[in-house]
């Protein structure tokens, strides 16, 4: 595939360039008058922003955010919805040449809390909504969206010049988490870029005439690459969404605005099978996060009238295997398969693990978590060659990858990651738990693949159980975050350990 591979290199080699500049590539080099996003609230009222009135709105909120004392390689963090001020922000924090810290909406107090902290946080912008998670912070200023921020904006004049912070220099820094310990930073280059637009390109193959909606919240790594990023350095408009999902709320906005190109998690997919959404005719149907079953895949085919093609990712990667959609390296897909390397990455089976051959892989920029050299040292073989994903699978002979199973016990629930001992530390903190372990079993109803299930050794008396379940599923929704706390709670006498007093986990999944 010359052509292919010629592409990967141009952009690698304009991306990782020393002089790449962040609000060129993403913004400052489109038309002027081309759309760089659609906004859709609940009630399906749209509206759109032009490249060119993005330019205007982030220089001068850059302006307003420099007199504010943000400087280059400064940590920001963003807890906003999609809605407009939420790609402004970024764009003038990327202008200074800022790094930004993405916030999931639907986190509490204490996951926003450790990621602020970690990250040594300056500044967070958010919403009047989310503003009261943000109370208990020391020493860390907070910009709020409203009346007061569109003067600061239309009130600054307009920054005159944007840094220039290179290939290497650092643009976002998310989180992800594992079996043990603190979620760890992930800093991601600018050189990502390159490997951003090729999935945008290769697999997802969104062309110019698409009405493209990628559905994934940009708080987490998919929905911020490809839903933020990936649109912006490839000159295309995605769609963002306001709106709670559901079933016909998503099946609403793919026929209200004529979506052709849409991807989302397999969570989504699964409960608009199960509501017996459609015809929508699509031109193309992605999903990440994790397997595709066989019978959402003939649902989809059915309903859409294009295959769902499975994806491949993690946060360290960005997605680096998929049934890839554009005319250049589109295969047929095989039943259960997750298809084959983007261009750009080598990846093989290592001692049963999913892994990507850093050193063959042009497009391979995970630098290592921060801060964290033995957690980095883990991720790779000895030698340094091949990144090691932690999860299992296997190739067959004509170089399809299977997913077969994780091999740590972080939960994969509606398309997010989420380690137990997030959860754990959290439930512990209860005066009536004494121990604890978090682990992720198949959702019962086969909407959310996976669903969090806590293990509780408490002195309680068993009349009192079921009170203190409602209260420690309060705890972590309230306090930590919506979206892993434990739809279910079982109390039981001792949790099996090892003889060093490691938690099996595994013990627990098999029920």
């Amino acid at each position: 595939m010359p052509d292919v591979d010629d592409t990967v290199e141009r952009w690698l080699s304009e991306y990782g360039a020393p002089d790449a500049n962040l609000a060129t590539l993403l913004c400052d080099r489109h038309e002027p008058d081309a759309v760089a996003f659609r906004f859709v609230d609940a009630d399906l009222a749209g509206s759109t922003m032009t490249y060119g009135e993005l330019a205007d709105r982030s220089r001068r909120l850059a302006t307003a955010l420099a007199d504010r004392g943000v400087q280059r390689s400064d940590r920001v963090a963003v807890l906003l919805s999609k809605r407009p001020e939420l790609v402004v922000t970024l764009l003038a924090l990327w202008r200074l040449g800022a790094v930004h810290v993405p916030l999931f909406t639907a986190f509490a107090e204490g996951a926003i809390r450790l990621r602020v902290e970690s990250a040594g946080v300056r500044l967070v912008v958010t919403e009047p909504e989310q503003r009261a998670k943000l109370a208990a912070l020391d020493g860390v200023d907070v910009l709020e969206t409203g009346a007061g921020f569109d003067r600061l904006v239309s009130d600054s004049a307009p920054l005159t010049a944007s840094e220039t912070v290179g290939g290497d220099g650092a643009f976002l820094q998310l989180y992800t988490s594992g079996t043990t310990g603190k979620p760890k930073g992930v800093v991601v280059p600018v050189r990502a870029l390159a490997a951003f637009h090729s999935y945008l390109h290769h697999g997802l193959d969104v062309r110019a005439e698409d009405v493209y909606w990628n559905a994934a919240d940009p708080g987490w790594a998919y929905g911020l690459y490809y839903g933020i990023v990936a649109p912006m350095v490839g000159g295309r408009a995605n769609l963002l969404f306001r709106g709670a999902f559901t079933p016909e709320s998503t099946a609403a906005v793919m026929q209200r605005f004529g979506v052709t190109n849409f991807a989302g998690a397999p969570t989504m997919y699964r409960a608009m099978s199960k509501a017996a959404a459609g015809p929508i005719p699509l031109r193309r149907a992605s999903s990440a996060g994790e397997p595709l079953t066989p019978d959402v895949v003939a649902w989809g085919e059915s309903t859409f009238g294009v295959p769902i093609g499975d994806h491949y990712g993690q946060t360290e990667l960005g997605m680096v295997i998929g049934n890839h959609w554009h005319d250049d390296v589109v295969r047929p897909i095989r039943a259960g398969s997750m298809g084959h390397p983007l261009p750009g990455f080598v990846a093989g089976v290592v001692d049963g693990q999913i892994a990507v051959d850093a050193s063959a892989s042009p497009l391979f920029w995970f630098g290592g978590y921060q801060d964290a050299p033995e957690k980095t040292a883990e991720r790779f073989t000895e030698a340094g060659r091949w990144y090691l994903t932690g999860d299992t699978g296997r190739v067959d002979e004509d170089g399809y990858f299977f997913f077969t199973a994780r091999d740590d016990d972080v939960i994969l629930a509606s398309g997010y990651r989420i380690g137990p001992f997030d959860v754990e530390s959290v439930l512990i903190t209860h005066p009536a738990v004494t121990d604890v372990a978090v682990v992720g079993r198949p959702d019962p109803e086969g909407i959310r693949g996976e669903i969090v299930e806590a293990f509780v050794v408490t002195g309680a008396p068993p009349e009192a159980r079921d009170g203190l379940a409602r209260e420690l599923q309060d705890l972590v929704r309230d306090t930590y975050s919506r979206h892993a706390y434990p739809r279910a709670v079982h109390f039981v006498d001792a949790l099996p350990k090892t003889p060093s007093g490691k938690i099996q986990r595994f013990l627990l999944r098999r029920g």
